[in-house]
């Protein structure tokens, strides 16, 4: 008898300075997200995630990684962007946790609302999502996920090891402790 193949994802592109990170660099523990901001199932894990670097504060850094479903999600590649765009003035998780906390709010009315009440300029960020400027960041991430094997949102990946597990908190906080002593 034999046995069948298993076979680990891994993360392919390691984190770097040009990644968006949330946590103390030298963590024992990082988390890379590949999330989709109109994913019900992100939004879902948003405030375990939230709470698991809350209370692992010194062991984990969570990692995010745009994975836009525009097929099935017709505004997360829009929200992604200007995400990107908040981003590059300093306010990447400001406007994320902004996205998370109003999922039924990133048609682009709104948005530009949510741009404006995370304190940055509407019509600059309109303009640079119209003309596409952070298209390629978002599709980079996109396609290093589907290099680790990411066919879904939310993947997480701990310390470079795809978790297959739950997206609850006890979970989380199992799978982190787990990588923490390994």
């Amino acid at each position: 008898m034999s046995t069948p193949l298993q076979v680990t994802a891994r993360l392919r592109d390691p984190v770097t300075t040009e990644d968006h990170i949330r946590g103390p660099a030298d963590a024992a523990v990082t988390i890379v997200e590949y999330g989709d901001f109109q994913c019900p199932f992100c939004g879902a894990a948003y405030p375990n995630l939230h709470e698991l670097l809350r209370q692992r504060a010194d062991t984990v850094r969570l990692v995010y990684r745009y994975f836009p479903i525009a097929n099935v999600h017709p505004y997360a590649e829009r929200a992604a962007e200007t995400a990107e765009a908040a981003g590059v003035r300093g306010r990447f998780w400001e406007m994320h946790d902004w996205l998370y906390e109003h999922q039924d709010q990133l048609d682009p009315v709104h948005l530009s609302l949510g741009v404006e009440q995370v304190g940055l300029p509407p019509d600059e960020l309109n303009a640079e999502v119209e003309n596409r400027t952070h298209a390629d960041r978002v599709r980079r991430d996109f396609v290093g996920g589907i290099r680790s094997g990411v066919n879904g949102t939310p993947t997480l990946f701990v310390n470079g090891v795809r978790h297959d597990g739950g997206y609850d908190l006890p979970d989380l906080l199992t799978a982190v402790d787990a990588a923490a002593n390994a």
